[in-house]
């Protein structure tokens, strides 16, 4: 049965450094599955006893008790637990504007998610943060501590490797520069023809490699990033419609409403009335 823990603080503004948003555990029972999805922010498991297996990129890692993994923001993951020896786990969720630059410092990547835990603050992860949880009084800010402890650890267990990369992590690490490129450009004219000029590839080679690591074409993957931003700017301010439309990248609001309600399946109006009151930290 899984236990969860959220942090009930908000913080301080919509994208921070880095929050914590929940973390828990779980025992699985046999062949318990997980996808094939994706989420809006990281997640990591830690791995404490029994294997199972992840499925991210085209690849497969096979995991067992002392390892982790992390799952990145829109990469489309799939993990299950064994069906004679189904693992144990712990969980962290957490965004932040720091954590691209933080990950991009260790030798992780969409396409290489697995490390080793350590032999002391990892194990003990979610221990700790619980009995923070119980006795602080400034919750954010204490968690917030044992969250940078942790990645300086990460750092030091994983850290980036000088050498050149084999050929499976210059693939990721294209997609990654997308991804980026794509993230800081999305309230621009952008093109698929754009990043492979950038990046000095085939446009269809890009798309291929794109698609087949994070699970949809990049203009499709552009359109959604969109409107999840979008949704933050209809729920967290009081901007106008016409106004969100240009923030996200449409000039003419009309093309934007029609966008929106392709994905989201109702207008930018409407998703904004049903969301008005809505309070819950994720």
């Amino acid at each position: 049965m899984a236990i969860y823990n959220y942090n009930p603080e908000r913080p301080f503004r919509s994208n921070p450094d880095l929050h914590l948003h929940y973390w828990g555990r779980e025992q699985c029972v046999p062949g318990h599955t997980v996808g094939p999805g994706v989420r809006d922010h990281y997640k990591i498991h830690f791995i404490h006893g029994g294997t199972g297996v992840v499925e991210v990129g085209g690849c497969s890692h096979t995991l067992g008790a002392g390892q982790a993994f992390l799952t990145y923001p829109h990469i489309v993951t799939y993990y299950a637990a064994d069906q004679d020896d189904p693992w144990s786990y712990s969980w962290i969720g957490f965004t932040g504007e720091q954590m691209e630059s933080i990950l991009s410092k260790t030798s992780l990547s969409p396409g290489c998610p697995v490390f080793p835990m350590d032999d002391q603050l990892m194990p003990n992860l979610y221990t700790q943060l619980t009995s923070t949880a119980e006795a602080a009084d400034c919750l954010d800010l204490s968690l917030k501590a044992i969250m940078y402890e942790f990645f300086s650890l990460l750092l030091k267990t994983v850290p980036a490797s000088p050498i050149q990369l084999p050929v499976l992590r210059q693939k990721s690490a294209y997609v990654e520069q997308c991804l980026h490129f794509l993230h800081s450009h999305y309230c621009e004219t952008i093109t698929v023809e754009m990043m492979s000029s950038a990046l000095k590839l085939d446009r269809k080679y890009l798309s291929a490699l794109f698609k087949r690591t994070v699970g949809l074409p990049p203009q499709q993957y552009l359109l959604h990033f969109r409107i999840a931003k979008a949704c933050e700017l209809l729920t967290e301010t009081p901007c106008s419609i016409g106004e969100i439309a240009r923030s996200v990248g449409y000039q003419d609001p009309l093309l934007f409403s029609r966008m929106f309600k392709k994905v989201k399946g109702c207008s930018p109006k409407d998703f904004r009335l049903s969301h008005a009151k809505t309070d819950i930290v994720l």
